[in-house]
């Protein structure tokens, strides 16, 4: 269904790039002829002036209409270059209007089978020879041939009409025979197409009606295939790539998207094209560079906002109760020469947030920061900032019962681990990541299970982490703990790590304060950096 939907969107794209260069390409021709019509027309003109003064006048109408001609090109010029700048500063209104939601039944074969309809000349009727009207050429025995019996002439012609006949009627059978195996072998072909026909509507019907299925069900496959079908279809102007990653937690309903933005050249550098009468040449006016950084800015949070819109809009499950977005740009490092991927742009929201906002009238930049986003400061230099969610830490699922084998697997399953232990190893991971950090006595941590100090100038200070071995969800309760927690012991960051997840609210109260939410894929993750292979298996009820 990936495929399908991809090529779908594909060929919707194609379509249109198609139709406006046909577009131009009749305009362009249009044009071609008028040109050269106007350029006959004085070269005709030329030709019957008979004074010097009438071919200064010719003259003077052709540089005229010359003239005229390329001011009207510059004209479609910047008439093209202004409503492309038009699409690109609406790009998040572009999609208001739209309902995101796909419909499973629109996922069905629409179309229906034309009947047959063989070729008007094979089913058209024609007459079979008739012998009287071959023996009529014959002309009848005349009263000196009757008298005398001379028959010779009538009989061979009589003789030769009854072959043509004969001829006739095999030619006719030659041709009836000829019609009817076309015929035969159309119905044949019409058959086969039909039947392909019918299998494809049945293979597209289980495939949809599984789809639908499993993500009525909440399957996390079926929801990020039905979430790629909704991003694929997303209309963009032309030059966006449109290319994604998508990541699902079905514990916390939380979509993480790894999205790829334009790079700056996407905006057109000349603003204005003029014409120069007296040197007939083409003038540039190049757009000024802090214009081209604001639109820029304007354009990496309208792709930002709207992706998250489009997401939670077409949510007709309401499968996802929190987004993260991840903007990144694939370029090359400028002073390596070596492949990079800043990220631009990373926000977390909730849908409950997120629903409550007019984006007909938000500022986009201001809503961004709002949502507790980070973004980066300098995006046309391709200044990185840190994301809020690494995909790789979603993307490192659980591994689920049937997935380990009984005496292969040697990793450890953290929910084996007792909760001291499970502290011990939390504190453990954080000393291998450069921090020092320090257990400590359950007595007295006052909610606190480590205390790490990250010891780099301005950027360090203490920090606070909560271990929580956990096999449901941990609730926004735990994560205000924290942070009262954290502002009595003077931290400057909080940390809850758990094996299994958070609720919408904890991600929403924690957006815009020093907390960090690592859950069970991403203290996955962490460990593997450091090379702590693990598992977590979640206990049997």
């Amino acid at each position: 269904m990936k495929a399908i939907a991809r090529d779908a969107a594909r060929a919707r794209r194609e379509e249109e790039i198609n139709r406006k260069r046909l577009l131009k390409a009749q305009a362009a021709q249009l044009k071609a002829e008028a040109r050269q019509k106007r350029q006959a027309e004085i070269a005709a003109r030329r030709q019957m002036a008979q004074s010097e003064r009438e071919r200064k006048q010719l003259e003077k109408e052709a540089k005229q209409q010359y003239i005229a001609g390329r001011i009207e090109e510059i004209e479609e010029q910047n008439e093209a270059n202004s409503s492309y700048i038009l699409e690109l500063s609406r790009i998040l209104e572009h999609t208001l209007d739209i309902d995101d939601t796909i419909e499973f039944d629109a996922l069905r074969v629409q179309d229906e089978f034309p009947p047959f309809t063989p070729p008007q000349e094979l089913v058209m009727e024609i007459p079979c020879p008739n012998k009287q009207d071959f023996m009529k050429r014959v002309k009848p025995m005349g009263f000196l041939e009757n008298a005398l019996r001379m028959k010779g002439r009538y009989q061979r012609e009589i003789q030769a009409a009854e072959a043509e006949y004969n001829n006739a009627v095999e030619a006719y059978d030659a041709l009836m025979c000829e019609k009817k195996s076309k015929l035969e072998q159309l119905k044949a072909e019409y058959e086969s197409n039909h039947e392909a026909f019918l299998r494809k509507v049945q293979q597209r019907e289980q495939e949809v009606c599984e789809l639908e299925t499993a993500y009525k069900s909440g399957e996390p496959s079926a929801i990020k295939t039905y979430t790629t079908m909704v991003l694929e279809r997303s209309e963009y102007p032309e030059g966006f790539a449109k290319s994604f990653r998508l990541a699902y937690t079905p514990e916390s309903k939380e979509m993480v998207i790894e999205y790829e933005l334009p790079l700056i050249n996407v905006i057109p550098i000349i603003e204005e094209y003029k014409y120069n009468k007296s040197k007939d040449n083409i003038v540039e006016k190049v757009r000024k560079p802090n214009e081209i950084k604001a639109l820029y800015r304007d354009i990496l949070a309208a792709i930002t906002i709207r992706t998250i819109h489009e997401v939670l809009e077409a949510d007709q499950g309401n499968h996802i109760q929190v987004v993260v977005f991840n903007g990144f740009l694939t370029t090359a490092d400028p002073a390596t020469g070596r492949e990079a991927r800043p990220c631009l742009i990373s926000v977390r929201t909730t849908k409950e947030s997120f629903n409550e906002l007019n984006l007909s009238r938000i500022d986009k930049l201001v809503c961004l920061r709002n949502l507790g986003a980070q973004v980066s400061s300098s995006p046309d230099e391709q200044l990185p900032v840190k994301p809020i969610v690494e995909f790789d830490m979603v993307d490192k699922r659980f591994i689920e019962q049937g997935d380990v084998l009984s005496g292969v697997d040697s990793r450890q399953n953290l929910m084996d681990l007792t909760y001291g232990e499970f502290e011990n190893l939390t504190s453990n991971l954080f000393s291998k990541m450069g921090l020092e950090s320090k257990l400590t006595r359950a007595s007295r941590d006052g909610g606190v299970d480590a205390v790490a100090f990250d010891t780099r100038p301005v950027l360090g200070g203490k920090i606070v982490i909560q271990a929580k071995r956990y096999k449901n969800t941990v609730g926004v309760s735990a994560v205000r703990d924290l942070y009262g927690t954290m502002m009595n012991e003077g931290a400057s960051k909080g940390i809850i790590v758990t094996t299994s997840g958070y609720g919408p609210d904890a991600y929403e109260f924690a957006k815009d304060k020093p907390l960090e939410l690592i859950d069970g894929g991403g203290l996955l993750y962490l460990l593997d950096q450091v090379g702590i292979k693990a598992k977590i298996i979640m206990p049997q009820e």
